[in-house]
């Protein structure tokens, strides 16, 4: 009880700087409604000048930014967060209260579940109201995929904490970049056949390339794909057992070093 009471108190003490600051409110829908209509306005112009099997590869690339942006969401949601303790100088009065490591991270974790779905609701009105496109026509399935992709963006958050107590402020702008930078490997707007083959096992590597090819056969076929949806969840279990003993390590090692305090300045 006191373990979620705690918990509960950090992810307020986050909320409350959402409250009242509408700048904050509209930046978590401004990057998932600009990426939507940028490749939205792709899809409609595919679709008119060649009717026809390209609509659905419209559907697969607005349901692909929809989708993607779920893990973005929960990676920067997760990283912003614990980067307004460090910009606050507060990471060190958080440490010397009752509140575990693991109570931390479970606090950035709602807290980004918050973010990512206050943010992508504009952008799946807005896909319903221009491109007639509806995200959950992909059906119970769906929810199984945005719980694989939270999966994802959640270690990856953890990877990035995890070089901030290691390398301090020089880190900070992997919070914005290292989902970003996977976008080209994760196959999100196009099958793991268009890449070349030597990079192919990098996709095949990260939960998203299942994902994804998951939501393509879903979007194609009306049907859940069982196949990859497993392989993107073994994944996950995999990249978070890492990311968790990563983070873990590098917790330690900043405890002792003093970095918990001095880390940002």
């Amino acid at each position: 009880m006191q373990s979620a009471r705690r918990v509960w108190g950090l992810m307020y003490r986050h909320l409350c700087l959402y409250r009242k600051s509408w700048p904050r409110l509209l930046e978590l829908g401004y990057w998932p409604t600009l990426e939507l209509l940028i490749w939205g306005f792709t899809a409609r112009f595919l679709s008119n000048e060649h009717p026809g099997p390209v609509m659905a590869i419209g559907a697969s690339l607005i349901g692909g930014v929809l989708l993607w942006e779920v893990a973005l969401r929960a990676q920067i949601g997760v990283t912003l967060s614990f980067l307004e303790e460090i910009w606050s100088r507060n990471l060190g009065h958080v440490f010397v209260s009752p509140l575990r490591p693991h109570e931390l991270i479970l606090s950035l974790l709602g807290v980004s579940v918050m973010r990512a779905l206050v943010g992508l609701t504009p952008a799946t009105i807005l896909a319903a109201l221009l491109y007639h496109f509806n995200v959950f026509a992909i059906g119970p399935m769906l929810i199984l995929l945005m719980l694989n992709l939270f999966l994802m963006g959640w270690w990856m958050a953890l990877l990035v904490i995890s070089l901030l107590f290691r390398y301090g402020a020089s880190a900070e702008a992997l919070a914005w970049t290292l989902a970003f930078g996977l976008t080209p490997v994760a196959c999100v707007f196009y099958p793991i056949t268009a890449l070349p083959v030597w990079l192919r096992p990098v996709a095949v590597a990260l939960p998203a390339e299942h994902i994804f090819a998951g939501m393509r056969a879903a979007l194609a076929q009306h049907a859940p794909a069982w196949g990859p949806l497993g392989s993107a969840f073994a994944l996950n279990m995999m990249w978070s057992l890492i990311a968790v003993l990563v983070f873990a390590a590098q917790f330690r090692a900043a405890r002792r070093t003093g970095a918990l305090i001095s880390i940002g300045e």
